[in-house]
């Protein structure tokens, strides 16, 4: 079904039809009916059509609304799109003064009212999605109490840490995340219904109307802005792929350790795939399809910039293929969200205390706190690890005798300082790498959780 034919004398070619018909809005049939009812309410409460009319055109909507929440509502190949299926639909049962429900509307507000409607509804789900993955790294890392890892630079042993500190450090990557999908809300949340096919309509409609019975704080201000923009589908684009980075991070470290090398998580065999070849094998292979889903999620946010970037006012056929995109970045997101969430709370860490070399800065701070310039003090412990490599020990085998060679302020006693534990509970940084920061933080981890 058309709502176009009238123009025409022949019908579409089956190229035509099959090059330009896209059944991706088909998810948004919720959306485009939410928007009918409350577009042929508008209608009937400024007398472009009769009450009487309104009323049997919403309870038809309402019917078809019953249809989709039950998943029993039938596409046909006919369908050009969601709009013309419903209103197929609605014809079907309210007979002819279905014909009234565009009055007023184009496909080119519409089609921008569902997606802002869906935005926002999905916005929601994946911040409960990462408040979820949240929750499962605050568990485990109070799960793992004051075990003792190293913090890594270049993928080298740094500082001891508690390695609880290390999960909430993605706990507060994704609590940013779910804020960008928060914050992008503001912007989403406009109804554009009223704008018509470009310029408005002559027709008394009552966009703010129409805006408060679907819950929008906004309406347009500029009529050819609000059909011809999708920034907004590109920022929760770019939420998508920003949140898919951090996710993306997050499997690299799960992968790398469960390897034989760092060997410190072990997974679940329900959370594991096997190998074909090799019977030893047992595979994080969630983590490794999320890593690899965030390539998807960003090509989708590039697509989205450079499908608008030549864009002349106001509704472009282009703008079709957004759907494809935001739809592709969202379902790879929330599929991610929900996989890593399970990951992580079948996980059970256990990490490897790090070598007596990443208390090396503590020992230069140890001068420092006694008065030796910073520079100073880095070279004299710089010079002492290069002596214990060069004498074949490491700094386990370090002695009170050589700090007191190493400088005449260290005395033989602070030998003690070397020790990775130490270094970590006499940490005094806000927010640093020391239990009482990881236990601030859980503090106000769960507070925002609720």
């Amino acid at each position: 079904m058309t709502l176009w034919s009238g123009r025409f004398e022949e019908v579409p070619d089956d190229v035509l039809w099959g090059f330009t018909v896209d059944t991706s809005d088909r998810r948004l049939l919720v959306d485009d009916i939410t928007g009918s009812i409350a577009h042929v309410h508008m209608l009937g409460t400024t007398g472009i059509v009769s009450e009487t009319e309104a009323a049997t055109i919403g309870d038809g909507l309402s019917a078809i609304l019953d249809e989709a929440w039950a998943d029993s509502f039938e596409f046909k190949d006919g369908d050009e799109d969601v709009h013309s299926a419903v209103e197929r639909r609605l014809t079907e049962l309210v007979g002819i003064v279905a014909a009234k429900l565009h009055t007023g509307r184009s496909r080119n507000d519409q089609i921008c009212l569902d997606i802002r409607l869906y935005l926002r509804r999905s916005a929601h789900v994946r911040v409960d999605q990462i408040k979820s993955l949240i929750r499962s790294l605050v568990d485990q890392a109070e799960n793992v109490g004051d075990a003792v890892s190293p913090s890594y630079t270049h993928l080298q042993q740094a500082q001891a840490i508690p390695f609880a500190h290390h999960l909430l450090a993605y706990a507060w990557m994704l609590k940013r995340d779910a804020d960008r999908f928060t914050d992008m809300c503001e912007r989403v949340d406009v109804s554009p219904l009223g704008a018509s096919a470009s310029g408005g309509s002559s027709l008394p409609l009552d966009p703010d109307q129409t805006a408060a019975l679907m819950g929008f704080a906004n309406t347009f201000d500029n009529s050819l802005d609000a059909v011809a923009s999708r920034d907004f589908v590109s920022e929760y684009a770019f939420c998508c792929a920003q949140t898919m980075v951090t996710l993306s991070r997050l499997s690299e470290e799960l992968i790398l350790w469960a390897t034989t090398e760092f060997d410190w998580v072990s997974y679940p065999d329900r959370h594991t795939t096997g190998s074909s070849a090799m019977p030893h094998k047992k595979n994080p292979d969630m983590a490794e399809l999320v890593r690899g889903k965030s390539a998807i999620v960003l090509g989708a946010a590039s697509g989205l910039l450079i499908l608008q970037k030549g864009l002349p006012m106001t509704y472009n056929r282009d703008l079709q293929e957004d759907k494809n995109l935001v739809f592709q970045a969202d379902d790879a997101t929330g599929g991610s969200l929900v996989a890593l969430a399970a990951m992580i709370e079948g996980a059970e860490f256990h990490p490897r205390e790090p070598t007596r070399w990443v208390t090396a800065l503590d020992l230069a701070e140890v001068l420092v706190e006694r008065g030796v310039p910073f520079r100073i003090a880095h070279e004299v412990i710089g010079v002492l690890v290069s002596d214990l490599v060069a004498d074949g020990r490491t700094m386990d085998q370090l002695t009170g005798a050589d700090l007191v060679a190493a400088h005449r302020l260290f005395t033989i006693d602070d030998v003690q300082w070397s020790n990775p534990r130490t270094s970590m509970e006499r940490r005094i940084t806000p927010g640093g790498g020391s239990m009482a920061s990881v236990n601030r933080q859980l503090e106000d981890l769960k507070t925002y959780l609720g």
